[in-house]
């Protein structure tokens, strides 16, 4: 059974390598000490969020947090093509049904749409705080996961912003996917774009991969696939005329209709198979 993971702050587990004593402290020392009663011997590691992954041991616990002996230290790359999931906003938490999903399959980053259909709105204090709930949702979900990376959270983009995000995308040689149920392209069929990272650091984008665009450096970092999920409703015309014009293509997953909680994750699973993440 893989150990639990833990996390720390961004930044927090730097220099921290193989041979040393580790405290884990604050909220996450007291859940490992006294909710979760580690006791010594038991393996757990320790990440930052952003792809360092301390392997330890519990050497023993008291008020002040658990202390760890790090027997390992791994820092996990960034994917060269980063999976991005626009998820429109949803009632009853369908939306966070799918980030979380999303997260547990691999998704890079989320970003909230205020799509026309959406029942949901973000505004003033709900906005802030409905989007704290988003990055609480990923990061638990990113621990239960055991990943050394938390999906990034994107602050709510209304249509206008979504069309500026795409035509960002494909400037920088990738590519957006709207789920459409009256789509023709299948999902599976789409050529995905290729690394943007040089080949040491880069995942793998398999046999259908198409090439970065002329003139983009090797080391510009990772290109974008952004999956765009409409809410209860559906994605309006008038929306997918928009996205069209603006870089986007639309494709569908297979013959049936999936919930707006459901069809991200299944779409990033997919890519992630494509594109070697579960080889």
């Amino acid at each position: 059974m893989s150990a639990p993971v833990f996390l720390a702050e961004p930044g927090g587990l730097a220099g921290v390598e193989a041979g040393a004593l580790h405290l884990l402290d604050g909220a996450e020392g007291r859940h490992a000490g006294v909710v979760q009663r580690r006791s010594p011997g038991e393996r757990v590691d320790v990440v930052d969020g952003r792809g360092v992954r301390l392997e330890c041991v519990v050497e023993g616990a008291h008020p002040g947090g658990v202390e760890l002996r790090v027997q390992a230290r791994v820092e996990e790359p960034a994917p060269g093509v980063a999976l991005v999931l626009v998820q429109a906003l949803a009632k009853g938490d369908r939306d966070e049904l799918a980030i979380e999903a999303a997260t547990e399959v691999g998704v890079d980053a989320v970003v909230p749409w205020q799509a026309e259909r959406s029942v949901v709105v973000w505004r003033g204090d709900r906005a802030a705080k409905s989007r704290l709930r988003w990055l609480g949702t990923v990061r638990a979900a990113a621990k239960q996961s055991r990943r050394a990376w938390v999906p990034e959270v994107g602050t709510a983009l209304d249509g206008r912003g979504l069309v500026e995000r795409v035509q960002e995308t494909a400037r920088r040689g990738g590519l957006t996917l709207v789920l459409h149920e009256e789509a023709s392209t299948p999902l599976a069929s789409v050529a995905l774009p290729a690394s943007g990272l040089p080949a040491a650091a880069a995942t793998g984008a398999g046999p259908d991969a198409v090439g970065a665009p002329e003139g983009r450096a090797a080391n510009a970092g990772p290109v974008e696939v952004l999956v765009v999920v409409g809410p209860e409703g559906g994605i309006s015309q008038r929306e997918v005329d928009t996205l069209q014009e603006a870089g986007a293509r639309t494709v569908r997953l297979g013959p049936h209709v999936l919930r707006t909680s459901t069809a991200g994750p299944v779409a990033l699973a997919l890519l992630a198979e494509r594109l070697g993440r579960w080889s």
